[in-house]
Parts: C-alpha cells; structure tokens; sequence
C-alpha cells in the first residue's frame, strides 16, 4: 500500500511537470507570435517591404488587392493546416494551430496601429533590419518551443515525408519566389532587395534565437581532489559528473578525469568551484552541438 502511494504521488508529480512544461510552451510561443507580428506589421508592411512565407503572400495580397493581412494570414494557413492534419498528423499541428490563431488576432490589433504609427518612413534599410530582428526573434522564439508559424514550414514538412529534399531547401525556394514576386506588385528592383535583406536577417536572427537557449558546454577535468569537484558540481549547479580511468602516456601514472555536461551559463559557476577546490587542476572546456537526456534537450525526429 505504502508503495503504491508513493508511486501515484511520483506519476502525480510528473503529470504536473509535464502540464507546466506545456502551458510554458504555449506562453512563450505568444510571446514569441507576438514579436513577429510587430516586426511584420509596424516594421516591413507600412514601408512596403516583403518577407518570406505565408506572411510574403499576405502581404503582396493586401498591397495589391486590399486584403487584410490577418485574413489571407488565417485563411491560406487553415488550408495548408487541413492538408497537413491529414498526411503529418493532428499533434504536429496542434501547436501550429495555436501558433496561428494567436498571431491572427494579434495582427488585427497591430496592422491599423502600423499605418497610423509608420515607423522609419523614410529609413527602409533600417525597416528591413529591425523588421527582420522581431520577425526572427518571433520565430525562434516559438520553434524553441516547438511551435511554428505554419505556411512554408508546412510545405516543407510535407514535401520531405515524400522527396529526399531538406526542409531548409523547401523553405528557402517558397520564400526566394515570394521575394521576387513583390516586383509584379511595385515594379521596384529596390524593394525586392530589401525583401532578400529581410530574408537574410531574419534566418540569422532565428539561428540564434534557437541555438542560444540549446547551447550546452562539456568539461573534461583532471584533478588530485576530483571527488571534492564532483561533489561540489553535484551540488551547487546539479549537473551529472562521470569519473572516467585514465593514465597519462608520459608518465604512466593512474589518474582521474571527471566528465561533465552543462548549460553554458553554468559555465562560470563550475569553474569557480574549480577554482576553490583546486586552482592546479587541468580543464578542458568545449561546445557541443546538441546534448539529449534528463536534464537537456529531447529527441526529436520524424516517423
């Protein structure tokens, strides 16, 4: 009985875990939608300055027929979304359908407040970099989340469960022809490359946005007192240490060497303990690309 008490109170934790962890998801793809549609709306729309996407062909849509963007936004991604519910599957989408709606109801609000507002007028190059930062942010900040602004990005997800083609590829053509196809609507080679700058930033900005919060460190660490730096490491920034056997080729002695993997702003607190502990250790730091497991990044990988 005691048992099984103690194992509902460990599901009941971990099913409050899992809720908090979803529910913050959800905040900061808001928040991250939120970015976007600013970047979108008082940066790149009035100044006549397209992007890639969905958000590309809205934009040509309202300049050239009047269509507000929030309305081509929803509607041409509601499509996309049903072809994509039924060939990748309702929980790829779920978030996206989140994602969408949120952003649709902040453009309502935010496009008005672009025309009234219009930001950098006679500054288009700096439109096209501040633009392009939010617009970045925004989507970094949501696929860290594992979100998405759907449009292209479904495409792409589709197009590769059934060619060997990247998705970046996919993505990368869909918003090259939308860019160039803005010179239909203002006969203005200038605009087009502002379009590409938009374009070019932008990938930057969601490169960083997502790899800055998965950046991870590994130490390789040789000490006499390594078990009072593994310790203090378990402690005090709760990081994993493994102790690994290894001998040095010189002078044939046994030696320890701890092996550890942390966040990168933990960096500065382990090497302080080293420090403490033993100012004469040797220490090897090194970035890793991606870290998986307890405690860092889940797998993530396609059917």
């Amino acid at each position: 009985m005691f048992n099984d008490s103690k194992l509902n109170a460990h599901r009941r934790s971990v099913a409050r875990k899992i809720l908090n962890s979803e529910l913050f998801d959800y905040i900061m793809i808001a928040i991250g939608m939120m970015a976007y549609g600013m970047g979108w709306t008082l940066f790149l729309l009035p100044n006549d300055i397209t992007t890639g996407g969905v958000a590309g062909v809205s934009s040509l849509l309202y300049w050239g027929l009047g269509v507000p963007v929030q309305v081509s936004y929803f509607g041409v991604n509601a499509l996309l979304l049903l072809g994509a519910l039924k060939v990748l599957g309702f929980r790829f989408c779920l978030k996206t359908i989140y994602a969408v709606g949120v952003l649709t109801l902040f453009l309502s609000f935010l496009t008005n407040l672009g025309n009234e507002m219009h930001l950098l007028q006679d500054q288009p190059f700096m439109a096209s970099i501040i633009g392009a930062i939010f617009c970045g942010s925004g989507v970094g900040l949501g696929l860290s989340f594992n979100g998405s602004t759907g449009g292209t990005d479904i495409i792409a997800a589709i197009v590769n469960k059934y060619r060997d083609i990247s998705l970046g590829r996919v993505i990368l053509l869909c918003d090259i022809f939308i860019i160039a196809s803005s010179y239909l609507v203002f006969h203005d080679l200038e605009k087009v490359i502002y379009g590409y700058v938009v374009l070019c930033v932008t990938a930057f900005c969601i490169d960083q946005v997502v790899n800055s919060r998965r950046s991870s460190v590994q130490f390789f660490i040789i000490s006499r007192h390594y078990e009072e730096i593994a310790r203090r490491i378990n402690q005090e920034p709760h990081r994993g240490v493994t102790v690994l056997n290894a001998q040095g080729f010189y002078s044939g002695n046994d030696i320890k060497m701890l092996f550890v993997l942390a966040k990168k702003r933990q960096s500065s607190q382990i090497f302080h303990i080293i420090n403490e502990v033993d100012p004469t250790a040797f220490v090897s730091q090194s970035r890793v690309i991606g870290v998986y497991g307890e405690g860092f990044d889940h797998f993530k990988f396609h059917k």
